[in-house]
């Protein structure tokens, strides 16, 4: 059962959680992925409510998001397995099907083609309005350094050279998964 909420409602429960890690999860070419993520913001464009998230140009759920357009975020309400957080953001799901390697359970979307996640309730169901590569030379050298250390190829997820993709998604839907 999908509970419907008002996600400006739950600004903070997102933030908070959007610091210590969410999963957003993408689906195309047959395949779901889901990947770790800790930088993203809830905002309004064009008089939408909408969530900015920024995937490296290198990942999989970058082909997956161009692909299909759609994606969810993924949102834990009580303590969860902070190591799920590590393990989806340290294996690509080239290789790996990160749902079934831990036992996640995936529910249809409502809206989008991208199911949510159960054991990460809270879900915001986004389509893709606007996306842009940020501008490298627009970084500063610290944070070049630190966030794209020269060298660091994409296929290690840990610290990559690679930049990111912008993505603004029109959140769609938001609910609470219950039991």
């Amino acid at each position: 059962m999908k509970k419907q909420i008002n996600v400006f409602d739950h600004v903070e429960t997102i933030l908070k959680s959007l610091s210590r890690g969410v999963l957003l999860t993408t689906k195309a070419k047959g395949r779901v992925n889901t990947m770790s993520i800790s930088w993203g913001t809830l905002g309004i464009e064009w008089n939408k409510p909408i969530f900015t998230t920024f995937v490296r140009t290198g990942r999989f759920t970058r082909e997956l998001l161009d692909a299909n357009g759609e994606f969810t975020v993924n949102i834990p309400l009580a303590e969860s397995d902070r190591s799920l957080i590590g393990r989806c953001g340290s294996v690509s799901g080239r290789n790996v099907d990160k749902i079934a390697a831990n036992d996640l359970t995936p529910v249809d979307g409502e809206k989008v083609s991208v199911p949510a996640i159960r054991e990460y309730p809270l879900t915001l169901e986004c389509r893709v309005i606007y996306k842009q590569l940020q501008d490298e030379n627009a970084i500063s050298a610290e944070d070049k350094a630190r966030f794209y250390p020269s060298g660091v190829g994409c296929e290690n997820p840990g610290a990559n050279s690679d930049c990111h993709m912008a993505y603004v998604g029109e959140i769609v839907a938001a609910y609470i998964l219950e039991s």
